[in-house]
């Protein structure tokens, strides 16, 4: 590694002419990697509800739909809308009650619960259905057209009009996330540094890293808006410390080699040999996400484990070669350490060992509890805000037509009308159920299927399927709509067995279950594959138990925050900080668990060796777990965004409550257990000063 070293000090400015120009490309992959804002996209492509999509885009050339209510319209003015809704691009069809009556349907002949569908008193509903899927860009630039055309009078519902509004919202936040998290990660590095302008060079560094990364996202054709939005402040908050561990490593060498140069190159092959390591509890927790069957996990799981990699490549490469070009002016900006000497609080904590296992012991109870009974929202527009046209548009159907959301039905297309007209009755005597509508519902038993006009029957019949559309009052994602689309299941199976429901509660269903699932399997994977790496590591039986023990009091104590403050939470928040607190914070207790080890091998008594590894780590612990909150809390406060706000609050605040317990509670699980450790740890050397350190702690209380 020394060689490695000597390259990049040597030829530090082909380095960093290399590294900015791989910011070209990266950009431009950014440019053009397809951002994903539907979550339930991610489901696995076997289950019914995605095969159904794809069925109904194949055969109906139909993706998406959505509801247009319209107010205060004559009959006339709302066939001229409808008219020029159908007109948009990559609008398929559209239905609505003027549009029937014009087709040489006289009105006598329409059954009157076809009028109530699409008309409450001076509002008239009317439904768009897209050649695209949901979330498709095609679909998307149709709702814009949409609205830009409609004007205040049309409100358009559904989840493409969500999911246009929420993109909308996205793109005008990501910059701002972007100037926060470094404007509050710089304060924290100025106060934590010794230089006022290393920071600069700590942000531009780990920024190339960040571009490189989002960039290399072109191979994998799309990413999720979540990954977008928290790849950028997760890369910041969690590789920063590999920059400071350069800095520092730098410093140390420039006391025992006068050429600049030549300390830089050993710093860098000990900031490679200590960094990688470092980072494969990390990368371990994001890769472990991988393994979910909902494939949002694998998305944010291969990014950020790919920004860990390109993290840990810029600062062995990039910002050696920025210190070394610019180190006159770093000197230059030199000041004294801001940040307090932490001696007399290590020496506290290490005397009142005690007071801490115990206090952590009472805190466990309530945590547990918290962590197992906090509760969680699946639907994805509840915590948006109530403004967005679609909230409000959702909003007004729902209190208009007492529609909270829409099932799509697809059954056999040769079902003849009375199995038909017979199941729909059933299924309309569920509970919760407002309507059901099918093509034989629609035109009524007055008119023979073969008088309908084929512009009808292509919205709703295709050679082997046909469409049926069934309202529901109760909101997506509920246990009322969970229960009622097991019941319509039930009875659409007795009429056809290859009957399925598709649509946003349906497909919430199965995101609810496979869910539950699959974050059970990934908690375990990252506890697992952490605990391998650390007993690797330290050659230990009892240290990956204590260390992933303390990490996961530390997990529990954030999540169940949320139950005594009755926040909820979004799905993704147990597994996205199940697995990066503890693979990003477990660092904090690796750093003191070395420091410890390398005391008592020395010799020392564990009073005296816990003591120098608190003593020597809080520093570090300290600015780490506050670098990882400055660059997280304020997306937290800024994003409209619920999901994404929720879950940099619990990151923000999982850095601090790792740190709080690292510093506080394994020092005291040393103390406690240090002849256990001792004796199925390598490298401990013996049990020399066992006695003294027991004496000692036998004094204190």
């Amino acid at each position: 590694m020394l060689k490695f070293g000597e390259f990049i000090a040597k030829h530090r400015a082909l380095i960093l002419i290399v590294g900015v120009l791989l910011l070209i490309p990266s950009a431009i992959g950014y440019v053009n990697t397809r951002v994903n804002y539907d979550i339930l996209s991610y489901l696995p492509k076997d289950i019914a509800t995605m095969k159904g999509q794809d069925i109904l885009k194949e055969e109906f050339g139909q993706g998406g739909f959505s509801f247009v209510m319209v107010e205060g319209m004559s009959e006339k003015e709302v066939a001229e809308t409808a008219d020029k809704l159908a007109a948009v691009d990559h609008v398929s069809d559209v239905v609505c009650y003027e549009k029937l009556t014009d087709l040489n349907i006289p009105k006598e002949v329409l059954p009157d619960k076809v009028y109530d569908f699409f008309n409450k008193d001076d509002t008239t509903l009317m439904a768009v259905f897209f050649d695209d899927t949901t979330s498709a860009d095609t679909t998307l630039e149709a709702i814009d057209e949409m609205r830009r055309i409609t004007g205040k009078q049309c409100f358009i519902s559904g989840m493409s009009a969500i999911t246009d509004d929420m993109k909308h919202l996205s793109d005008s936040e990501s910059v701002i996330y972007a100037v926060i998290a470094v404007i509050l990660t710089s304060i924290v590095l100025v106060l934590a540094m010794d230089s006022f302008l290393i920071p600069v060079f700590f942000m531009l560094s780990i920024g190339m890293a960040i571009v490189w990364n989002l960039g290399s996202n072109f191979v994998m054709g799309e990413i999720s808006f979540i990954t977008q939005a928290l790849a950028l402040v997760l890369q910041l908050g969690v590789t920063m410390d590999y920059s400071i561990f350069l800095w520092h490593s730098y410093k140390e060498q420039q006391e025992n080699y006068t050429d600049r140069r030549e300390a830089m190159a050993h710093a860098i092959a000990q900031t490679i040999t200590s960094v990688v390591s470092s980072s494969f509890t990390t990368v371990a927790g994001f890769l472990a996400m991988c393994f979910m069957t909902f494939t949002l996990g694998f998305d944010l799981g291969i990014v950020m484990a790919k920004g860990v990699i390109c993290g840990v490549i810029a600062c062995v490469t990039v910002l050696p070669a920025m210190i070394l070009i610019f180190d006159g002016a770093i000197r230059r900006t030199s000041h004294r350490d801001l940040l307090p000497d932490f001696t007399k609080t290590a020496s506290f904590i290490v005397k009142h060992a005690g007071v801490f296992i115990t206090a952590a012991m009472v805190l466990l109870i309530p945590a547990v509890y918290g962590y197992n009974h906090y509760s969680v929202y699946y639907k994805l527009d509840s915590t948006l805000p109530t403004d967005l046209e679609s909230v409000i548009a959702n909003t007004k159907l729902a209190e208009e037509y007492n529609m909270n959301s829409t099932h799509i039905l697809m059954v056999d297309s040769k079902m003849d009308s009375r199995t038909a007209n017979a199941m729909l009755k059933e299924l309309k005597e569920v509970d919760g159920v407002q309507f059901t509508i099918g093509f034989n519902s629609l035109v009524g038993p007055a008119i023979p299927e073969e008088v309908v006009p084929d512009t009808v029957k292509e919205v709703l019949k295709g050679d082997e399927w046909q469409l049926m559309l069934i309202g529901s009052e109760y909101e997506v994602a509920s246990d009322a709509v969970n229960e009622q689309v097991r019941e319509l299941d039930r009875i659409v199976k007795k009429y056809d067995a290859n009957g399925m429901l598709i649509g946003e509660a349906p497909a919430t269903k199965d995101l609810i279950e496979i869910t539950n699932h699959d974050f059970k399997v990934v908690s375990l994977l990252s506890i697992a594959a952490i605990f391998l790496i650390i007993a690797v590591t330290f050659k230990s039986v009892t240290l990956p138990v204590i260390l992933v023990a303390v990490i996961e009091l530390a997990i529990m104590i954030n999540l169940g925050i949320s139950y005594y403050t009755d926040t909820q939470l979004p799905f993704i928040a147990s597994v996205v900080i199940g697995t990066i607190q503890l693979g990003a914070t477990v660092d904090y207790a690796i750093l003191m668990t070395t420091r410890y080890r390398a005391e008592r091998a020395s010799g020392k008594d564990k009073y005296e060796a816990v003591s120098i590894a608190l003593g020597t780590s809080i520093k570090s612990v300290f600015t780490s777990a506050l670098g990882f909150f400055a660059a997280t809390v304020g997306v937290a406060v800024y994003s409209e965004i619920g999901m994404i706000s929720s879950l940099c609050v619990l990151l923000s605040r999982g850095a601090l409550i790792s740190m709080v317990i690292v510093i506080g509670v394994l020092p005291s699980m040393f103390m406690l257990f240090d002849g256990l450790i001792c004796r199925t740890s390598a490298g401990f050397g013996g049990n020399s000063g066992a006695k003294s350190g027991r004496q000692r702690i036998g004094y204190v209380h």
